[in-house]
């Protein structure tokens, strides 16, 4: 059985919906009790990405996992405002209609800009910080590979038209071994066409090269917002053979938040939960384990 015919078996979750500026926000909620695990995903990637995790937590928490709106099983629409904010606050509207609650923030790529945006929005709902591979801060430096895809007509042809973002995504963000069929099938099985890719060719367009575009001053202040969550309990897991978001994105990320566990893995890269999942889910089994300190 091929990957295109077996990554399904890899995802056997219920699919939820939420409404979101009126399009379906697609998201799966596994498991139950009182603490929740609320797994938010980058760019080119969806919930897929976390269903090791889902099934390795959901017997001892509620385990949510969102697509973001243009990714995954939501909707597509081909003109939204396809930005952190907005991303942000579907986010937050999802937390708030779940009432989701002692929430643990585990976040990749964007999905570490985007949750953690959410969270200084809703400070009192969560209790914990789990990072792999992210940035929260304008980008220091902009990957030759993702700066070609900003050219402006021809950046969009090739994301859209070439799948030259997600296609490459699926090889070059591995270090130590190859996806697996399946798995290479399940992440890019949402993004099949044109119309498909509209949402990460907007993250491409919304990463900030200058202080004039507009999401550069909303990370800004988000850097600006992170030595505040110091009551947060939080770790860092982190793919050092990421040619992205390299490690000194962690260091930078540790100088906000230096009460930070950190776990590099050395041989990883940017998709890490894919190339290393047995230690990422180890450190994470292990980091909720801890008792929280009462505040």
């Amino acid at each position: 059985m091929n990957g295109d015919q077996n990554w399904q078996n890899e995802y056997p979750f219920t699919s939820r919906w939420h409404e979101a500026d009126g399009h379906r926000y697609h998201f799966i909620s596994e498991g139950a009790g009182d603490q929740t695990i609320l797994a938010v995903h980058g760019n080119p990637t969806w919930s897929f990405y976390w269903r090791n995790a889902v099934q390795r937590f959901r017997d001892t928490h509620r385990v949510v996992a969102v697509d973001h709106i243009g990714c995954g099983l939501s909707d597509k629409p081909q003109d939204y405002d396809y930005c952190l904010e907005t991303h942000a606050a579907n986010l937050g509207r999802l937390i708030e209609a779940e009432d989701l609650r002692r929430i643990t923030l585990l976040a990749h790529d964007w999905g570490g800009a985007i949750g953690l945006l959410a969270l200084t929005k809703h400070v009192d709902r969560f209790e914990r910080i789990i990072l792999l591979n992210t940035a929260a801060f304008p980008p220091p430096y902009v990957p030759w590979r993702i700066g070609v895809l900003r050219c402006p007509v021809l950046g969009s042809f090739a994301i859209r038209g070439l799948n030259a973002f997600a296609g490459p995504a699926v090889t070059m963000a591995m270090s130590r071994q190859s996806l697996s069929p399946a798995a290479r099938a399940g992440l890019l099985a949402p993004y099949k066409n044109w119309a498909d890719r509209v949402a990460i060719d907007g993250f491409v367009r919304d990463i900030p090269m200058s202080p004039s575009h507009r999401t550069w001053r909303s990370l800004e202040n988000l850097e600006a917002a992170l030595p505040g969550l110091s009551h947060l309990p939080a770790m860092f897991v982190w793919g050092m053979k990421d040619w992205c978001f390299r490690p000194e994105c962690m260091d930078r990320l540790q100088k906000s938040m230096p009460h930070a566990q950190t776990v590099p893995i050395d041989d990883a890269g940017h998709y890490v939960m894919e190339d290393a999942p047995e230690q990422v889910l180890g450190a994470i089994d292990q980091f909720l384990n801890r008792e929280v300190p009462v505040s």
